[in-house]
């Protein structure tokens, strides 16, 4: 049997909703081998970040290192990165250990609304780590600050993805979740040439912390098993869309999503089909 393994490079969340633990969770759930490489300690909880503690350049590379000589990944996911000095040390890390499969969730801010990207690593972001990636998944907000122009309606979504997409990266995902008023969610990907819409209804929850690590681990999951990029992407949308609509309710704030609700729902779809097909037979005689 082939054991499929994937890498997040993230900082730590010792809340446990986002960052490495969420995306941890999510590749068990979805059945692939999970390591990691912290770049940063924060103290953070569902009513917002305490502090953040970024490892050192040495630690981080060590960590990546420590990988690259035994474990080689399917594929990665990179999140909070929090400084140009270890964006540049993930990247290099990416090219001396030829690794693929390369999805970038350009975590900046929490959903607290503190800040999770120093000014200057945005820079660092496109110019060395986004040439790399076979996807990068801003939400809105991202989108905008990577792209440099303000996202109001479809049409400067549009053209915020292409703007992205011109640093070299593979095809972008502009995810729908801070789109305001709408019943639906919608995910916009562009792979340079065309744009594929990826939709389910809007939920309304307070529930939502470590959405975007959530989706980018399920989207990586999907990547390091072989899956086309399209098949990865709606895997996600499931596996998110489920975390999402049922809520551990959990914390006084933002709770986080529930990472084991998918799994549960396609055993109970399982389950109900093996019951149809007993009590078929058993009509049959």
């Amino acid at each position: 049997m082939a054991i499929y393994k994937a890498l997040t490079i993230a900082g730590s969340d010792s809340g446990g909703g986002a960052g490495i633990q969420a995306d941890l969770k999510t590749f068990q759930e979805l059945g692939v081998y999970g390591m990691s490489v912290i770049t940063a300690v924060t103290a953070q909880n569902t009513l917002g970040v305490q502090g953040v503690y970024p490892m050192s350049a040495e630690a981080i590379e060590r960590q990546l290192a420590s990988i690259g000589e035994d474990l080689q990944p399917d594929a990665l996911k990179t999140g909070m990165l929090f400084s140009g000095d270890i964006i540049r040390v993930v990247a290099a890390a990416i090219q001396q250990y030829g690794w693929n499969h390369i999805v970038v969730d350009p975590v900046m801010i929490a959903k607290g609304g503190a800040s999770l990207l120093q000014q200057e690593a945005i820079e660092a972001m496109i110019r060395h780590l986004l040439p790399l990636a076979d996807v990068v998944t801003p939400n809105i907000p991202e989108a905008e600050a990577l792209s440099g122009m303000v996202i109001t309606d479809h049409e400067s979504r549009q053209l915020a993805a292409k703007r992205i997409h011109q640093y070299g990266c593979k095809n972008v995902m502009i995810k729908g979740g801070h789109e305001p008023n709408t019943e639906q969610a919608t995910d916009l990907l562009y792979d340079g040439t065309s744009f594929t819409e990826f939709t389910s209804n809007r939920l309304i929850t307070p529930h939502t912390h470590g959405t975007g690590c959530t989706f980018a681990a399920a989207l990586t999951s999907g990547l390091a098993q072989g899956l086309a990029t399209k098949e990865s992407l709606g895997l996600a949308k499931r596996f998110i869309h489920a975390a999402i609509g049922e809520p551990l309710h959990i914390g006084g704030g933002h709770g986080p999503t529930n990472h084991w609700a998918y799994q549960r729902g396609v055993r109970a779809t399982v389950a109900a089909a093996a019951q149809a097909v007993t009590t078929e037979r058993g009509a049959l005689g």
